[in-house]
């Protein structure tokens, strides 16, 4: 995998208030960061709403949606969408498509049959109509006749497509621009996900980084350890891909997250940018190693945690 230099922002979570997503827009482009990446996750807030809101106020900044679920819209309303984010800020739009959570989707009355059918018809459809083409379809879930968009991109962005299972993957990289991985997108993830993806030529890859830094590690670990317990008890996808894996397994088994906490060094810096900057900033190198192109770094969800996390993006940013 040939190195990369990223584009470094930071994510607005779902939970903050919709309204300060203008703040964080400016205040992440006057100190030099590369991006924001806005979560639209069901009942929260709604995505393309945020990305409108940041791309008016700022002039640079690129800002990615991750994701929009394949089912939520039709998908000529997906691909109006993202046409019309595309006309606010030209070339500085980035959107994303998945699964979404299959619950919710329950919770709506819009599960489909087939998730991966689903994804790659959606998927299919907002990328042709995207390149300003005529496109009928009688899918099994998208139909469409004679659509064509009044203004398309004259520059369509690649879709990237967040998902995490091999089967997904594998059609990221088939019918997807990119992909973007949620955290915890380790380094030796990554490089599983593109390898799974089949490393197409031009593939976008974004990776979400749970972000914690403090003056001591010691600290940053004891307010990270509970998070990661719980993707080990969730059995998060992503995880079995560290190598160190099946003794993170036996440590978390024999002494809980006090055992997390105490963890090498190096392992927390396998995981995600959680320590000190200096920490925060090998790992990004890392994802830079692995190909990653985008990075954006998800702070604690709650505001009075998280916020203050700009700052520090900001200075990573102008490493």
């Amino acid at each position: 995998m040939t190195p990369t230099t990223a584009a470094l922002g930071m994510c607005f979570p779902r939970t903050f208030p919709a309204a300060l997503v203008t703040d964080v827009a400016r205040r992440l482009e006057q100190g030099g960061a590369d991006e924001l990446w806005v979560i639209e996750d069901c009942f929260y807030t709604a995505g393309p709403s945020l990305v409108a809101a940041a791309l008016s106020v700022t002039e640079r900044l690129t800002v990615g949606l991750g994701i929009v679920p394949a089912v939520a819209r039709t998908a000529a309303v997906t691909a109006m969408e993202f046409a019309t984010l595309c006309a606010l800020g030209p070339g500085r739009f980035l959107p994303g498509i998945g699964h979404g959570v299959q619950v919710w989707m329950d919770q709506m009355g819009v599960r489909p049959k087939s998730p991966l059918t689903t994804l790659e018809e959606v998927t299919v459809a907002v990328t042709r109509l995207l390149a300003g083409e005529t496109v009928s379809m009688d899918g099994k879930v998208v139909y469409l006749q004679d659509v064509k968009l009044d203004q398309p991109p004259a520059d369509p962005p690649p879709i990237v497509l967040g998902v995490r299972g091999p089967k997904s993957l594998a059609l990221a990289g088939r019918v997807g621009g990119g992909v973007v991985l949620a955290e915890p997108a380790s380094p030796s993830y990554v490089r599983a996900a593109v390898e799974a993806a089949g490393a197409p030529e031009g593939f976008v890859v974004a990776a979400f980084s749970a972000f914690c830094v403090r003056s001591d590690r010691k600290t940053a670990y004891e307010w990270t350890a509970p998070w990661l317990a719980g993707l080990i008890e969730q059995k998060n996808p992503a995880l079995p891909a560290l190598p160190f894996y099946d003794d993170l397994l036996k440590r978390y088994s024999e002494s809980g997250v006090p055992g997390l906490v105490t963890m090498p060094q190096d392992w927390w810096t396998e995981l995600g940018p959680i320590g000190t900057l200096d920490d925060a900033a090998a790992h990004i190198e890392a994802l830079e190693a692995a190909g990653v192109h985008h990075i954006g770094l998800f702070p604690d969800p709650e505001v009075e945690h998280g916020l203050p996390m700009l700052e520090h993006v900001v200075a990573l940013a102008n490493r």
